[in-house]
């Protein structure tokens, strides 16, 4: 059974996901504000309430990421609402005011367990390399490198799948998401600018003509100046 805390700005006799009463998860509801949450009721999981006001959701969701908040973080909406939201957003999972208990219960469990899982120190390192996924920082032999969020997370990509060739329409899908509008020619600038970032180190990234990109390993942790 989870513990579960809904922010929403309704009055309280209204529920924010009304099946979820119907499961044995024990709900509490506070006004959406973040300094709620400084003497909430312990929760595992929390629901953020944008029914009826996605921008003030959007902003407290971001919000709570950008102070720590590191407990999952649902949205709930309107079917009219699915389309504006977004990764931006810093949400892990979405729900329909309308989700059924076996859906409700399904996505709390998914994303408690994703939560668990990424609880986990995990630090990947090949060919100079560091990347601490916990910190969003990235090294190259142990000097740090500047990277834009996207940037960091194609790097984390490639270095999670060594050696494994993906196109750029994999890339796109995988880093920018299924739902993201743009062509395969953002996957070519981003890897340009952080070939850029690496230096003379900049083969780590590297091509498959005709194909795609990879994360190329060296044994010695190092690579060959050209």
């Amino acid at each position: 059974m989870a513990q579960v805390l809904a922010l929403t700005n309704a009055p309280i006799a209204e529920l924010v996901l009304p099946a979820l009463e119907l499961l044995s998860h024990s709900v509490r509801q506070i006004p959406a504000e973040p300094a709620q949450l400084v003497n909430a009721p312990d929760y595992d999981i929390v629901i953020v309430d944008a029914r009826t006001d996605l921008v003030g959701a959007k902003s407290l969701c971001r919000l709570l990421r950008a102070a720590g908040q590191d407990a999952p973080l649902l949205l709930v909406v309107t079917e009219g609402g699915m389309s504006a939201v977004s990764g931006e957003w810093g949400i892990d999972d979405v729900l329909l005011a309308t989700a059924g208990p076996a859906e409700i219960d399904a996505r709390l469990r998914l994303a408690l367990a994703r939560h668990e899982e990424a609880a986990e120190p995990s630090r990947v390192q090949a060919s100079g390399v560091t990347i601490d996924e916990q910190s969003y920082s990235a090294k190259l032999h142990g000097k740090p490198l500047d990277l834009t969020y996207k940037e960091f997370q194609l790097l984390h990509f490639l270095a999670t799948h060594p050696s494994r060739v993906f196109t750029r329409e994999q890339l796109l899908s995988e880093v920018w998401g299924y739902d993201y509008f743009g062509g395969t020619r953002t996957v070519d600038v981003h890897v340009r600018r952080l070939r850029a970032k690496l230096g003379d180190q900049e083969q780590i990234i590297g091509t498959v003509r005709n194909v795609g990109y990879r994360f190329n390993v060296y044994e010695d942790e190092t690579v060959a100046s050209r």
